[in-house]
């Protein structure tokens, strides 16, 4: 975000984090823009709503912005539409609000990329229908722009045809992966977008189909074949992408890597494919790190088209990352910048920035608590635990649970507390943010929770640590007030 000059800013905050807002705001100066802070009467801002801040904002006079916290969920229109001023949701970490205002540039804009992305269902012969539409949705969702169908060898296909029609009238894009000429003709003749591959001996089958072919070299480190094949599909002036094959670690990878390289400077104005499969799949290690490198190399050549598979458990999530890398790569090269404070997606399992306390702030947080609610931090100390009774550090839950009365009599708090407790620890351990009840961020690893998710999981933590009092949903006070004088009437 940047802030214009004389702009006068509000800054909506909860008990706990209005001091640190002061220091925060504090130590940013000098500022162009003016600012006001304002508790809006929550202990933390994670229990702010939207339609809790249009009951209680008023007095907005002379400010043109409004800045909620990160964890304050709800529909900003809405609010905005209400009060008349603009509203933002500011970062989760009040320590990352300079850089929010633009220390470090404006917010990368992550809705542009220039990879086409295929995503294979590699047992597709094997499953009906119906199975292989419902993959391709999920694909889809996770970023695919092109279906691609695999052929198994010597494993019949009979409804290849039926399955190119059915994810055509679906909408999707599709393409015929096969080692066998007959199933890429086929595929051609079914009205395929695309087939992938033809090489020298196969290109006769382009003469009959309309689909663009992915061409090869054949034998695979044979160069001079495929610009061979090129120099063809360019006389007669047909769409082709071209790809060199990239190989697996100890089996050529650091060539194949080369010819990527030395194909983008022959052919500079070539459409070109890399299959990132053969690392993802063949390396045992998270697949978000490959595809980072693998992408960050895509980039450098302008590779405009990645084919991904998840075969292998362990790149499940390979199509959504490869999604997320080919985002981050293209929003870093146009700022001309590294790939670093843009998008933490490929960060699955450490965070750049895990702690958001000190101890020091832990304790002196803890000391400003009047209530027998439990609230969980982290800091390089390791995990603490406090309410109006004091505080508890430690390192690993069973240690923490003995120090915790309130829990003693009550089994579904203990639950709630060691449900977070759990989740404290996987923090502390791999070094990720940790926020009460809040899932853990997974990145590109997991897919996002929605709203409507996000909500049922507050609810049920707030009935678990808390059954003395209702949960209250967005804009369900008034509700809740009519069926409590409903019940009233009965009674008397």
């Amino acid at each position: 975000m940047t802030a214009t000059k004389n702009e006068h800013l509000l800054f909506l905050t909860g008990k706990l984090a209005e001091n640190r807002l002061h220091k925060v705001l504090e130590s940013m100066q000098p500022v162009a823009f003016s600012h006001e802070i304002r508790n809006i009467g929550v202990s933390v801002a994670a229990l702010m709503t939207v339609q809790m801040l249009m009951r209680r904002l008023n007095n907005l006079e002379g400010v043109d912005r409004i800045i909620l916290p990160g964890l304050c969920r709800g529909d900003l229109e809405q609010l905005a539409g209400h009060v008349g001023i603009p509203v933002l949701r500011g970062p989760d970490d009040l320590k990352d609000l300079p850089e929010f205002f633009g220390r470090k540039g404006k917010a990368p804009d992550l809705s542009r990329h220039d990879v086409r992305l295929f995503a294979e269902i590699t047992e597709a012969p094997m499953i009906t229908i119906p199975e292989i539409l419902k993959r391709a949705a999920r694909y889809k969702s996770d970023g695919a722009d092109v279906i691609d169908i695999g052929c198994l060898p010597d494993t019949p296909f009979p409804h290849l045809e039926e399955t190119i029609t059915a994810l055509h009238e679906a909408g999707f894009l599709v393409s015929v992966d096969s080692l066998e000429e007959e199933d890429l003709l086929r595929g051609g003749r079914a009205g395929a977008d695309y087939l992938l591959s033809l090489k020298e001996d196969s290109m006769w089958i382009a003469e009959e189909v309309d689909s663009t072919p992915i061409l090869i070299p054949e034998p695979h480190t044979d160069m001079p074949s495929l610009y061979r094949v090129i120099e063809q599909f360019e006389k007669k002036g047909r769409k082709y992408i071209a790809d060199s094959i990239l190989d697996p670690i100890h089996f050529g990878f650091a060539d194949s890597i080369v010819r990527y390289h030395e194909l983008r400077r022959e052919c500079p104005d070539t459409e070109i494919m890399m299959g990132v499969g053969n690392l993802t799949e063949l390396t045992e290690a998270d697949t978000t790190g490959i595809n980072a490198l693998l992408f960050g190399i895509i980039s450098e050549l302008h590779i405009g088209n990645v084919l991904a598979t998840e075969v292998s458990p362990h790149a499940r999530s390979a199509v959504r990352e490869a999604d997320k890398a080919r985002r981050l790569m293209f929003a870093a090269r146009e700022e001309g910048s590294l790939p670093k404070d843009i998008d933490a997606s490929l960060l699955t399992t450490h965070a750049r920035k895990p702690l958001t306390y000190t101890f020091d702030e832990v304790k002196e947080l803890a000391q400003q608590i009047r209530d027998p609610s439990y609230r969980i931090m982290l800091s390089e100390e390791g995990i603490h635990i406090c309410n109006r009774d004091g505080l508890a550090t430690g390192q690993n839950p069973f240690d923490l649970f003995p120090k915790l009365d309130l829990l003693q009599d009550d089994a579904p708090h203990a639950f709630y507390i060691g449900v977070e407790l759990a989740r404290a620890q996987i923090a502390f351990q791999l070094g990720k943010r940790y926020n009460q009840d809040e899932e853990l961020d997974w990145g590109a690893a997991v897919p996002p929770a929605s709203e409507a998710e996000q909500a049922k999981l507050t609810k049920a933590a707030h009935n678990l640590k808390d059954r003395k009092t209702e949960y209250k949903e967005a804009g369900s006070t008034l509700q809740a007030s009519k069926q409590n004088k409903r019940k009233k009437k009965k009674v008397s």
